[in-house]
């Protein structure tokens, strides 16, 4: 084999990018054939050696010498790729011994074979214009010894090809020596699959039969040919290994037996465009030295006398042959040249990360720190402040590791993350580090570990040789799902052309029947058109005309007359047009799929000569001749065929869209859809913006249905859109298109909505092509980019008039370009110069520019160049689709460039997305990408994946890709390696997932366990691997007992990995399989990007944020929160009703919290993350918000998981919307937030947490906007337009004022409290999921923190229900305190418990136990009052009676659990302990109620364009009405003196509540300020009542004199019987 050993290992690593097995064995039985090729070279140069050098075969310095008379024929060979598809030294060898001809090639020294990138993958051909070539002409008449021209030449001898240097790993770039294979390999060579017999001299493949001389070639043959030339993948192998036995056997792969007839156009059709090759054009030249790895050409020989000598000259040129890729690696080598560093070590560690803005650190706040060490057995806790730097924290830790410390440098040392891949950074502040804020957030204790630099794995870090082999992208394209390659290779290519070439012959040759060689010739050619993409262009349509109709061709314009075939100078010129022309198709072809070869006689020709497209007045014009490659479905489905052309720039039309006249498809060698038309738009080309898009719309009418083919009916169908395109008028050197171009058209379900430049649709190997020809000159039209103006002028905005101030504040207020008007676009634009002050206001502004052609665009950027500095998240709105000028997108690069690391994280997904509206492929922004990944280990890693899920876009899949192998380029080989292990990996749980999925729910269990095995051969098989989550989560392997799946509909797995590191606890994720997880990504990283904004505004809002990312469509990880349940488990301990029930989540969040502080930490918590959670997913509108997707950390965090449906995408239940509250907001919550089923004033902070959280995201709505915006093409079906765009905008209400905003929330959480069907909601989903439910689990009481037994509490003697009590909180009712007597010590214990505890029990009881073992429960139902006194005594003695029997019924009752648990002592039992019961109110009687003044109310007052605003926030600690029950308050105002009440102003009235919320602005309109001095606010709270008299319940008087009402006054003011108020 090669150097490499063993069977097939170094291919193993590229089944994980989705080659197969089979592909896999098919390449590499041509490799092996190759080194059998290669060590009989080195056999043949062994039997030379002996000979003297002689002068080399090929001659790279200098053109060919003529052909002397009587030589050999060998001086015309030219070293250029040949057509037969193999070595050229095997196929066409010069006679041994011909004078001035060598017979050897060149020693291991010699220059010819290793010039260039040539190792097995070049072919050179041999100009055959003479005799001498094959040594006979193709007729077959020369004698079979005989050379041909002179000089008697023998049989030619096969030369071998160069050595093959020896195959390494996929992944590696060896250097260029030691290339050589290691020894010969016994075994007979494999025979060429186009070899030339030395009998006869011409190719076994193609013998013209002397018995049938007119015999039709065989297409079959040659589509099987074909099929194995090109290694296609699609092909079983069982035909591929018939097809090379036949070879093998020399069988004519031409020639079977025929009829003579003329073939069946099916039968002439290979495939239409071979499938992707994989391994063939890189396995070949993987290992090339990486010097003479990047070439972008090859001088082209010079042309042959004339074009009808055998073979076309094509040679392979590398990869970059594209100019925009070869200059795009080009940028790439300049790139990391300027990154290389010294100590490559440091590249390898992933770096905490860190927030620097001062809310972070915690100045003053302390910290308690453990720190591991190796060399001490205990680890060591320091005491530190928030604000001292690691590098401190590291110096003290080495105090205690060294006893001398002046030799120790502290920068050797570095602080690493227990149970992370991640380390600390030295200069940075301690609780700067997101993982110190975290572990602050949830009193998780810090534990850090000291290591030495040298100690830390370096897997992933760069090397020298990293930085130092080039930028080719060929060798890291292959290393992703989907090459880019989709062309014919040459060798398929080479066996059409020969074939073209003998069909050629014969009929030039031929003395009569014209017709029959002139049908041969035409099924040739048709086979090379159908081989480059079935493009038939005029050129090849017109020489064909001239020849006679045939069966392959019947159209009306055929040259009718046979007669003039018969004159050889006819056909000769028929035939050099037909060559001419489709040599033409070649270089078109390979210009179009960037092929790895072209012809040699049509080189690209340069131009030297430049004209400044802005001096060009001539209108736009270009000829749209056809489209190729249509379905022949369409033929009998659509008629009136016809293009929609217009130029749009940032996704704004230029002029109105020009159509082509109405065609119908047309048979020629294919379906075609003729135009031949000229567009002419009425738009000059000085007048043409630089990245102006050229879209093209295939459109067509329906054929009706039978029987309705009259004219109204004809009128009334619709053109329906086929497919579409768009293309740049200016290319990346910015010059204008010119010449012909082939354009395949993207389906008309593609979404075209956005503006952006995708490329042609080459991908789809069945796409249709559109051909268009635009005219060319001698001259490159280029668009040279203009100077900004000299001068630029700056007016303040207050020296505009007010009615101009406030329309341009009106349409600033916006703060999104999609929702301006064309008005607000012209006010814009006219007051530019005024806007300065507003540095948001620049997208805006740039968005309403009337024009971008050459003569605007001074004036554009001189406002650009001027503009003040703009913040990152503005300049975001700059990269959006509307933005394509080059200028633009390069300053907000320039702008974006000062984002830290953490930041450009936040954004990241965004960014990626913004690649799309890039005109080119190299850009700024790709510039800054590339360069951050280059420096941080996370922002490669994210920027990784984030590219590998946009290779799932196939209108820019080919963008991504080679995005994705420049990041490869330049991330070094270590990390290569890393995603790889990835890959593997992602792709084996997908695997196991779907399969666990798919399987019948028995079965899951078994199937998860088996396919567990196969994840843990992966880590027996690679080590360790880090997860697609986070660089951080380093992992070893898989702990197959704590993994199972969830039983919902996605049955998502749930996975526990072995953590790397000793230190830390297993890695538990979740996987899922069959949901797009780019949604939740979206919204999860939305909401992480609230949080920080308001921990910046000094609001912890105590958020959940966990880690969520998609490795692919439909399937990703998810990371899983620790304590954490959902809102559904915790209400069903409650029973099925329990999501009606008020008690169930503060029960449990004091079964989790026992302690009193605990407890209130605890509901601390919930106030802040309910909070967060409402204002979140209100503004994100997401939806489908059951009780399974909400969970409730121990700690009282709440948060939301699943974002399945957001933007307001409601599920339906029929035309109902499942979620009908703004958002959810239940009165279970309010319970724990109120302390009891009363508001309290803890209700109160709760609104202004929420009411100031929203509003301070409103601030921030430019940022979601454009966040949002730059996702529109992502491909997320629930964000694809402006209407999901718009649902964030009206929920942000951009243009309201804070007071508006504050009471606009009030009422939507009033709304979502007052919702029935959230609760409703809940109960459906808790009897959907009862089946779901196991039929093992114990029932435990909901107020029981954990479970008691007989054995751990001791054997209970007795129970008695001493008395009971009256309670107050949580909410009025009555308790029973149970004297509980045990045998052990004696110990006695009184426990308190509700009669609704007590029904718990029984219930619970009831599920474990037939009745007959229990005794009957006390009813619950009693008329009148049940909280009153007297049925709290009644029911004293039946529970009573009902626990007494309960310990003495049988014994499996008796000393159960749930009886063990409900007896023993809670937290609040020996709280309550010794408390008196309260004293009783006084009995009411029926009698008019009064009330008592006092309390407390909330106010802010401001006064701005004489009007007096008032804003009533809360009252609180107002007094219970005589009665006992609680008012029914409202405000009234008035503003005195009023002698005539008419400042009368009220609010609404709150129910049942001495702690009420308003949010109410109660407005005084046209009030001076003089007259504030004398006025005074007489604010009155009074308690509506119906039969009697509203009851004052106080009211104060505010002196407005005494405020200073420039700016708003907020603050609490007490309520008394009269008098004035304080603040």
């Amino acid at each position: 084999m090669s150097a490499t050993r063993g069977n097939g290992e170094h291919w193993k690593s590229l089944e994980s990018v989705g080659i197969s097995r089979k592909e896999l064995a098919l390449a590499e039985a041509l490799q092996m054939e190759y080194d059998a090729l290669s060590r009989l070279r080195q056999d043949k140069e062994e039997s030379r050696a002996k000979r003297p050098a002689e002068p080399p075969l090929i001659s790279w310095d200098e053109p060919p010498s003529p052909r002397g008379g009587g030589g050999g024929g060998c001086n015309g060979i030219k070293g250029t790729r040949g057509l037969s598809g193999s070595d050229p030294t095997l196929n066409y060898p010069p006679a041994a011994g011909a004078p001035g001809c060598p017979g050897t090639l060149p020693g291991p020294g010699g220059q010819p074979w290793l010039l260039g990138p040539l190792a097995g993958d070049y072919l050179y051909i041999l100009d055959g214009s003479g005799p001498g070539f094959l040594g006979e002409p193709l007729g077959g008449t020369s004698p079979p010894d005989g050379g041909g021209g002179g000089g008697g030449s023998s049989s030619p001898k096969k030369l071998s090809p160069p050595p093959l240097p020896p195959r390494h790993s996929v992944w590696s770039c060896p250097e260029a020596d030691g290339c050589s294979p290691k020894g010969p390999r016994k075994g007979p060579p494999p025979k060429d699959i186009n070899t030339f017999s030395a009998a006869r001299g011409k190719l076994l493949g193609r013998r013209i039969s002397e018995e049938d001389p007119y015999g039709i070639a065989d297409l079959d043959g040659i589509n099987d040919a074909i099929t194995c030339l090109n290694l296609k993948s699609t092909y079983e192998a069982e035909v591929l290994r018939e097809a090379a036995r036949g070879w093998k056997e020399a069988r004519s792969i031409f020639e079977k037996e025929s009829s003579g007839k003329p073939v069946a156009r099916s039968k002439t059709l290979p495939p239409q465009v071979p499938p992707r090759t994989y391994v063939s054009r890189f396995g070949n030249r993987k290992n090339l030295a990486p010097n003479k790895n990047r070439r972008i050409s090859v001088d082209p020989v010079a042309p042959r006398p004339h074009s009808l000598a055998n073979g076309y000259e094509l040679f392979e040129v590398s990869e970059e042959r594209d100019e925009e890729v070869a200059a795009f690696c080009h940028m790439l080598d300049v790139l990391r040249s300027g990154y290389s560093t010294q100590d490559y070590s440091l590249t390898g560690y992933v770096w905490s990360t860190v927030n620097l803005s001062p809310e972070h650190l915690g100045h003053g706040v302390s910290l308690k720190v453990t720190v591991v060490c190796d060399s001490l057995r205990e680890p060591l806790t320091f005491t530190c402040d928030c604000s001292s730097t690691v590098d401190l924290l590291i110096y003290q830790t080495l105090c205690y590791t060294h006893d001398e410390l002046h030799a120790v440098d502290v920068e050797d040392f570095v602080l690493k993350l227990c149970g992370l891949e991640e380390f600390l950074q030295n200069k940075h502040a301690l609780g700067s580090h997101e993982y110190i804020q975290h572990c602050r957030k949830f009193d998780i204790d810090i534990r850090l570990q000291l290591m030495r630099r040298k100690a830390v794995r370096s897997d992933l870090a760069r090397t020298a040789n990293d930085d130092q082999s080039p930028s080719t992208l060929n060798h890291y394209i292959h290393l992703q799902e989907r090459p880019i390659k989709q062309t014919i290779s040459r060798q398929a290519l080479s066996l059409l052309f020969d074939t073209f070439h003998n069909e050629v012959d014969a009929f030039l040759a031929a003395e009569g029947d014209f017709q029959l060689k002139a049908e041969r010739v035409i099924q040739s050619v048709m086979a090379i058109c159908n081989a480059l993409a079935a493009v038939e262009s005029q050129e090849i349509t017109g020489a064909l005309n001239q020849m006679p109709p045939c069966p392959s061709r019947m159209q009306p314009k055929i040259q009718k007359d046979p007669s003039v075939l018969a004159k050889r100078e006819n056909r000769e010129r028929i035939v050099e047009s037909l060559t001419a022309s489709i040599l033409d198709l070649v270089e078109l072809y390979c210009n179009t799929f960037n092929a790895d070869f072209q012809t040699a006689v049509h080189g690209s020709r340069k131009h030297y000569l430049v004209q400044e497209a802005r001096l060009l007045t001539c209108p736009l014009s270009f000829t749209v001749y056809a489209t190729h490659r249509i379905p022949i479905t369409w033929a009998a489905s659509y008629e009136d065929f016809y293009l929609s052309c217009s130029l749009s720039h940032g996704g704004k039309e230029l002029c109105s869209p020009l159509h082509t006249r109405k065609a119908h498809v047309y048979k020629y060698l294919f379906h075609l859809i003729i135009w031949d038309q000229q567009i002419c738009f009425p738009v000059q080309v000085n007048r043409l913006p630089r990245e102006t898009l050229l879209s093209v719309t295939l459109f067509a009418v329906p054929v009706p249905p039978p029987g309705s083919s009259s004219e109204t009916n004809k009128q009334r169908r619709v053109p329906e859109a086929l497919g579409w395109v768009t293309t740049p008028l200016f290319n990346f050197r910015q010059v204008l298109t010119c010449g012909r171009k082939l354009l395949g058209l993207w389906p008309a379900t593609q979404d075209n909505s956005r503006a952006r430049s995708s490329a042609p649709n080459f991908n789809q190997p069945d796409s249709v092509i559109l051909q268009v020809d635009f005219p060319t000159s001698t001259f490159d039209v280029k668009f040279t980019s203009p100077l900004a103006a000299d001068f630029s002028p700056r007016y303040e905005f207050g020296s505009l008039g007010e009615e101009d101030q406030r329309k341009l504040r009106e349409a600033m207020q916006k703060k999104s370009l999609y929702w301006l008007m064309d008005a607000d676009r012209k006010r814009l634009w006219e007051k530019r110069y005024y806007c300065h002050a507003e540095p948001s206001a620049l997208p805006m502004l740039l968005a309403s520019a009337p024009s971008w052609e050459w003569a605007c665009l001074p004036d554009i950027y001189a406002l650009l160049k001027q503009w003040s500095y703009v913040n990152h998240q503005d300049a975001l709105g700059l990269l959006h689709a509307t933005f394509p000028d080059q200028e633009v997108r390069r300053t907000a690069v320039q702008w974006i460039d000062s984002i830290s690391d953490t930041e450009l994280l936040d954004y990241l997904p965004q960014l990626v997305q913004a690649l799309k509206y890039e005109c080119y492929l190299d850009s700024p922004l790709v510039r800054f990408l590339m360069k951050r990944a280059i420096c941080d280990l996370k922002i490669t890693h994210y920027f990784f994946w984030l590219l590998k899920d946009g290779l799932k876009d196939s209108q820019f899949s080919i963008r991504y890709q080679y995005l994705l192998a420049a990041l490869l380029c330049c991330c070094g080989k270590g990390l290569r390696e890393e995603f790889d292990r990835q890959c593997l990996l992602v792709n084996t749980l997908a695997k196991l997932a779907q399969q666990v999925r798919e399987a019948a729910p028995s079965a899951r269990q078994a199937i998860l366990r088996e396919g567990l095995e196969d994840v843990k051969q992966f880590f027996k098989a690679n080590g360790s691997c880090r997860l697609p989550l986070s660089p951080s989560l380093l992992v070893k392997g898989i702990v197959p007992r704590d993994c199972s799946y969830f039983n919902s509909n996605a049955v998502p797995l749930k996975l526990s990995f072995q953590n790397v590191d000793p230190l830390g606890e297993n890695i538990r994720v979740i996987f899922k399989c069959g949901d797009d997880l780019r949604q939740d990504m979206l919204t999860l990283q939305m909401i992480r990007i609230m949080n920080k904004i308001w921990v910046q505004e000094g609001l912890d809002m105590r958020m959940v944020i966990f880690r969520c990312f998609s490795t692919g469509r439909g399937r990703g990880m998810v990371e899983m929160i620790p304590n954490a349940e959902t809102l559904r488990k915790i209400q069903v301990e409650h029973g099925v009703t329990g999501s009606f029930k008020d008690r169930p989540l503060a029960d449990w969040l004091q079964k989790h919290n026992p302690g009193e502080d605990e407890y209130e930490k605890a509901v601390e918590n919930f106030i802040y993350s309910c909070a967060g959670c409402c204002v979140a997913t209100y503004v994100l509108g997401i939806c489908d918000r059951h009780n399974d997707n909400i969970m409730l950390k121990t700690t009282g965090h709440m948060f939301h998981i699943d974002f399945g449906r957001f933007l307001g995408h409601a599920q339906m239940f029929g035309n109902i919307k499942r979620d009908r509250a703004p958002f959810v907001f239940t009165s279970d919550m309010a319970y724990v937030i109120n302390g009891g089923d009363k508001p309290s004033s803890r209700f109160h902070d709760f609104v202004d947490l929420c009411c100031q959280a929203y509003n301070l995201i409103r601030k921030h709505t430019h940022l979601f906007l454009n966040l949002l915006g730059l996702m529109l093409s992502c491909g997320i079906p629930e964000l694809s337009d402006l209407e999901d765009l718009k649902y964030v905008y009206d929920a942000l209400r951009p243009q309201d004022s804070e007071a508006d905003a504050t009471t606009y929330f009030t009422r939507l959480i009033e709304s979502s409290l007052g919702s029935v069907a959230t609760k409703l909601n809940f109960f459906i989903h808790n009897l959907a999921q009862m089946k779901f439910t196991g039929s093992d689990a114990r029932p435990t009481l909901s107020f029981a923190p954990r479970t008691h037994t007989i054995k751990t509490s001791g054997r209970i003697r007795d129970v008695f229900l001493c008395r009971h009590e009256r309670v107050f909180n949580p909410s009025k009712g009555y308790t029973y305190v149970v004297k509980v007597q045990r045998e052990s010590p004696c110990e006695v214990a009184f426990v308190q418990r509700t009669f609704e505890e007590f029904q718990e029990l029984h219930n619970k009881l009831r599920l474990v136990f037939p009745s007959s073992l229990l005794p009957s429960f006390p009813s619950r139902f009693v008329i009148g009052r049940s909280r009153g006194e007297a049925v709290a005594e009644r029911r004293k003695e039946e529970l009573n009676g009902y626990i007494w029997h309960l310990i003495h019924s049988a014994p499996e009752v008796a000393e159960c659990d749930l009886i063990y648990t409900f007896f023993h002592p809670l937290p609040r039992d020996e709280k309550a302990a010794g408390t008196n019961p309260a004293p009783k109110p006084a009995d009411a009687t029926w009698a008019r109620p009064v009330g008592k003044v006092g309390g407390e109310v909330k106010l802010s007052i401001s006064y701005k364009n004489n009007k007096l605003f008032i804003m009533v926030m809360h009252i609180r600690g107002l007094q219970p009405l005589q009665d006992g029950n609680d008012p029914d308050p409202y405000v009234k105002t008035y503003l005195l003196p009023d002698p005539q009440k008419t400042t009368k102003r009220k609010t609404k009235v709150a129910r049942k509540t001495c702690n009420p919320t308003y949010n109410e602005m109660l407005v005084y309109d046209g009030v001076p300020k003089g007259d504030l001095q004398q006025r005074e606010l007489r604010l009155s709270v009074l308690s509506e009542e119906g039969f009697w008299e509203n009851i004052l319940l106080g009211e104060v008087g505010i002196k407005l004199r005494d405020l200073d009402l420039t700016q708003e006054k907020m603050g609490w003011f007490a309520l008394g019987s009269r008098g004035h108020g304080t603040l």
